[in-house]
């Protein structure tokens, strides 16, 4: 029996959660074409019969500018600690830059056992991964360079294969049903922030927050969930009910779908606007919202 943690590490907008869905099977965490879409260190479970693989979602790392900020880099130590493997996910689309090989040099001198993983390789020629392989091959410390796609799936299972050759010998961490170790509430605020980037305007959501006031069974099992989109202006917040509260309901709408299908259930989703000025500056407003330091810190 196998079992370990793998941490996934990288940029922005590298396509972390999405490899985290795919290797999973399930949707954990949520995906944007916008960068910093993930803010908490998120796990995702896959159990076999031999062995149990959790991965560690963490955000894009970038340079501290508030509060929130600074939680979404503590997120990443911390999703770091204990980890029998770490990931570097870097998205082929892009450049390779001087940041590139910091963080690379930085993490890939550790003792764990350090991947790079070239995502999005469906989108270039063969012709660059063999030049990004190539420009990665002298830095000390990487076990493996492994082409793949997160979105299309290719080479994912020659990842995971490496993965699990990686891990210790060990003892499930978690139940074999369960694919995650996040609540139901906090998957919820999740997928509405996920409807809210996709579909608003991009200098609007980095200043959304979701906290879920209500999830309750009726007798007939379905779930009735009252939520708060939280946002820093009140222009912002005309934007997000839409004319005619067209946007809110479409961003209701796209939530509900995806919340029935992880629930199993009919749902009644009902959102609501909240404008809480400079909230990603204030650790009071930011502890309301489910970003507490302390949660991962001890």
């Amino acid at each position: 029996m196998k079992s370990g943690f793998v941490s996934l590490i990288g940029k922005p907008n590298a396509g972390k959660s999405t490899l985290t869905n795919t290797i999973v099977g399930e949707k954990v965490s949520i995906v944007s074409w916008k960068p910093q879409t993930t803010r908490n260190k998120i796990l995702g479970i896959l159990s076999g019969e031999d062995y149990q693989l959790v991965i560690v979602d963490t955000p894009g790392m970038h340079k501290v500018k508030n509060a929130l900020s600074r939680f979404m880099m503590k997120s990443v130590e911390a999703g770091q600690d204990g980890a029998e493997v770490i990931v570097y996910v870097m998205a082929m689309d892009k450049r390779l830059d001087e940041q590139d090989i910091k963080y690379l040099e930085k993490y890939a001198g550790k003792t764990t056992p350090f991947i790079v993983a070239l995502n999005k390789c469906d989108e270039v020629e063969q012709s660059a991964i063999l030049e990004r392989i190539n420009a990665l091959k002298d830095i000390d410390g990487i076990d493996s360079i492994i082409p793949i796609s997160a979105l299309t799936g290719k080479n994912v299972d020659m990842l995971k294969d490496r993965l699990l050759q990686l891990l210790p010998e060990g003892e499930r961490f978690f139940d074999e049903d369960m694919y995650t170790d996040k609540s139901m509430r906090f998957m919820v605020s999740e997928i509405v922030r996920e409807k809210a980037l996709r579909n608003l305007d991009e200098e609007i959501p980095y200043g959304i927050g979701v906290t879920v006031n209500k999830y309750e069974y009726r007798d007939n099992g379905v779930v009735d969930i009252d939520a708060d989109i939280v946002c820093e202006k009140k222009s912002h917040k005309a934007m997000i009910i839409g004319k005619g509260g067209a946007m809110i309901k479409k961003i209701s709408t796209q939530a509900r779908m995806d919340i029935e299908n992880i629930v199993g259930a009919k749902v009644f989703l009902t959102l609501y606007v909240r404008v809480k000025e400079d909230w990603r500056d204030s650790d009071f407003l930011l502890n309301q919202l489910g970003y507490n330091l302390k949660d991962i810190t001890e």
